[in-house]
Order: structure tokens, then C-alpha cells, then sequence
């Protein structure tokens, strides 16, 4: 979540600025923050349906218990400054703070900016982008500064390459692929992966494949470590990063921030059903700078992921050149800077 990576910036400030989270009671926050060192409140926000629309007839009676749970939050907080980024948990949070007058801001980490962060930014004194491509979709009435700051993450940690290799047995000078489909993992991604080593095809490549919780059963079967390693879920995925020398993954924008911040190539699957296909966007603002290669998912089979990675090791150059595109846009201080401009705004 990118407001973790803030809260903890904002603490670490010599200020004495108390983050609170908030998050919605169906969203995937409720099972995080619990888990984190933070105050926090859950709102029973949900989101507004495209494709199954009759589920917006509950609206009106959650909207009576959000405006009241809002009202309630905002007397008991006070807050100096609210930051806003992006879904349906946070933007009734700034669209309140906004009418109270209290200063307030959004962070947009896609390449198209979403229907909430688009509909905020009139209302805002500052917007944070995690893609400069971003500015050219906001409505040309949005008066905000905004601020290419890149999307809030955890820094890269040097040096944690030779713990990453102890934990997962590896030896050095091996080349690997980490291949993730998400939290959640993707099962078009994981069929078109056991396709390839099925195979029989990665040879002389160790391969760290992140299945997701959902998926883990049924490629299990495919661990034989130390060259082929069946995870489940991979906490921190930091250590993954730190031994990859090529990833495969979704085209989120933290995953993708995460990337560039790590300096690393790879090959994104934006998955097809996001929100207003922003994944797609995301892929291929990077491949236009060289950044990164897009394997679109109607192409995916185990064959064709294959011979994608098996020509960036087979030229070197042009992996090279991707982990180098994919540096100058990584912005590992993007928290930080979030969190002192957030700062400044509370005055």
C-alpha cells in the first residue's frame, strides 16, 4: 500500500506528524493494517460498479453510514492534512476534508489517472504523480501543481542480495527470472509458466515463480529448488528483487515503481480486466522508453513467454539497456518527498 510507505516517511520527520490510516471495510487494508503500527479506521465505503451496475442500488443506504462515520473520524482526528491515493476507501476521506477546508492531496500511481483522482483533482492543493504521463489526462480546468514525484515504496536495500541467495539456496552467477502475478497471483501467467518448463525449456535459468495463495495447489508440483521454486506468496518481495536479473510480472504501478527503483528489466502482462485497462497504460509508457517489453495476455502461452526470455538473455545489451531505462525512472525516494510536500501543506 502507498500509504504505508508514507505513514512511515511522515513519522520518521522531525515534525511529530501522527499518520492514521483509513481504509474500507472490504477492502484489502482491513487485513493489513491490523498487521501494522499505525491508528487506523475502516469506513463501509464500496466501490461504484461499471459492469455489474444494479450493485450500485445499495449506495444510497451506505451512503447515509459513510457521511455519518465521516463526520464522526473528522471530529475526532483534526486533521492538519489528508492525503488521498486513489479507490473508493480514500476519496470520500478527501472529498470531506476538502469541504471542511482542510489542505488536502491525491498521489496517482497509474499512467491514466483513475475516476476518483480525476474527479478530486479540482479540489486539491497538490497532486503527486507516479507517471508523468499522468498530467496530460487530468482535465485541462485542474489549476493543482502537479509534481512527478514517482510512486511511495520501500527503498532499495543495498547489499541484501547475498541474504536473498542464502534464503532461497541459490548460488551466485546463476541468472534468474522472478515471475509474480500479484498478491493474489494470476492464473494465465502461472498456466503459460508451467507450459514453458513443462517444456523442458529454461535451461541454465534459476527461475523464483510467486504463484499467489489462490494458484499454489495446483503448481506446487513443478518445486525442484534450487532451480525451480514454487512460492506462494513472497514477503518481502524485496528479496525476490534482490536476486532477479529479469522479472515477469503484472503492470501494476508499485510493482512497476518497484522495478525501476531496483533498476531492473522485465517482461509486463498488464492484466486485461483493470479498471479502464490502466494496467495497459502503465506497460506501455514503459516500453515506450525502453524500460520494459509488454507480453499482452491475449499472446500469452508458454511458448511465446519462453522465447521473450529466452532473447533478453540471449542479448545481454538489451537487457542492459532496460535495467538502464528502467533506473532513470525509478524514484525510491518518492515517500519521502510525498511526505515532506504533505508536510509543508499542513504548515
Amino acid at each position: 500500500m502507498p500509504a504505508l510507505s508514507v505513514a512511515e516517511a511522515l513519522r520518521a520527520l522531525p515534525a511529530g506528524f501522527e499518520p492514521v490510516l483509513i481504509g474500507a471495510v472490504r477492502g484489502v487494508e482491513a487485513r493489513l493494517l491490523p498487521q501494522r503500527n499505525f491508528r487506523y479506521h475502516l469506513l463501509p465505503a464500496e466501490p461504484i460498479y461499471r459492469r455489474q451496475w444494479w450493485k450500485n442500488a445499495r449506495w444510497p443506504f451506505v451512503s447515509i453510514s459513510l457521511l455519518r462515520k465521516l463526520s464522526k473520524l473528522f471530529r475526532e482526528e483534526h486533521p492538519v492534512a489528508v492525503l488521498g491515493t486513489g479507490g473508493y476507501a480514500s476519496a470520500p476521506v478527501v472529498w470531506w476534508a476538502s469541504r471542511l477546508g482542510i489542505p488536502t492531496a491525491i498521489q496517482e500511481q497509474n499512467a491514466y489517472p483513475g475516476l476518483s483522482n480525476r474527479w478530486l483533482a479540482k479540489r486539491v492543493q497538490e497532486i503527486y504523480l507516479g507517471l508523468p504521463e499522468a498530467m496530460a489526462h487530468f482535465d485541462k480546468g485542474t489549476t493543482a501543481p502537479m509534481i512527478d514525484t514517482g510512486n511511495p515504496i520501500a527503498p532499495p536495500t543495498p547489499g541484501r542480495a547475498e541474504h536473498a541467495r542464502l534464503r532461497f539456496g541459490m548460488k551466485p552467477g546463476r541468472r534468474t527470472v522472478l515471475i509474480t502475478g500479484g498478491s493474489q497471483g494470476a492464473l494465465a501467467i502461472n498456466a503459460a509458466v508451467a507450459e514453458w518448463i513443462g517444456a523442458g525449456e529454461p535451461r541454465g535459468v534459476d527461475i523464483l515463480w510467486v504463484t499467489g495463495s489462490s494458484t499454489y495447489e495446483q503448481f506446487k508440483h513443478f518445486h525442484e529448488p534450487p532451480h525451480v521454486q514454487v512460492i506462494s506468496f513472497l514477503d518481502p518481495m524485496a528479496d525476490g528483487y534482490a536476486v532477479a536479473d529479469l522479472v515477469v510480472s503484472r503492470a501494476g504501478m508499485i510493482t512497476i515503481a518497484e522495478l525501476c527503483a531496483w533498476g531492473l528489466p522485465s517482461i509486463l502482462i498488464p492484466l486485461p480486466t483493470a479498471a479502464a485497462d490502466h494496467q495497459t497504460g502503465n506497460a506501455r509508457a514503459m516500453e515506450l522508453t525502453g524500460a520494459a517489453s509488454v507480453l499482452l495476455q491475449s499472446e500469452l502461452t508458454g511458448k511465446r513467454l519462453g522465447e521473450e526470455i529466452g532473447r533478453l538473455f540471449e542479448f545481454p545489451e538489451a537487457r542492459r539497456e532496460m535495467a538502464d531505462q528502467a533506473r532513470k525512472r525509478g524514484r525510491p525516494d518518492a515517500a519521502r518527498d510525498i511526505a515532506a510536500r504533505l508536510a509543508a501543506l499542513a504548515g
